[in-house]
């Protein structure tokens, strides 16, 4: 038992870790440290909502699976 939750967590944070990675992001580096993206907003669509909700599931996975080894 504790050796599958152990396969999903490593799974689920690679997988997190590859999302995380993939997204793209309109301002780049230079926003992070202050500089201005435009100030546009932009809703996300298609392709790019689903790894951002995938994401987040992923992260929930990693989460729950962390707290189980942790209780286990």
């Amino acid at each position: 038992m504790n050796t599958t939750i152990q396969i999903i967590q490593l799974v689920s944070g690679l997988l997190l870790i590859f999302l995380t990675v993939i997204q793209q992001r309109e301002g780049g580096l230079g926003s992070a440290f202050g500089g201005s993206s435009g100030g546009l907003y932009t809703t996300r669509r298609g392709f790019e909502k689903t790894l951002f909700y995938l994401t987040i599931i992923l992260a929930i996975i990693f989460v729950i699976c962390s707290i189980l080894i942790f209780v286990i």
